[in-house]
């Protein structure tokens, strides 16, 4: 079974889904707040890491993986 909707309307469509779960059951908002909460610690602490130590030309070991010139 396929949705035959694209771009921005899957989004829309996407984002009501969850808006809607989000009311109808309060465990699911729970859920949805913690996993966001998790999600942007971790996405803090690796901009934070990569703020700190950015990664040099030295330290990539392939940098034509494809071979492409």
């Amino acid at each position: 079974m396929t949705i035959p909707i694209r771009g921005t309307a899957a989004l829309v469509v996407a984002a009501a889904i969850v808006a809607a779960m989000a009311i109808w059951m309060p465990a699911y908002r729970w859920f949805l707040l913690i996993s966001i909460g998790i999600g942007a610690a971790i996405a803090g602490g690796l901009c934070l890491w990569h703020n700190l130590r950015p990664v040099k030309g030295d330290d990539v070991e392939n940098k034509r993986p494809l071979g492409l010139s």
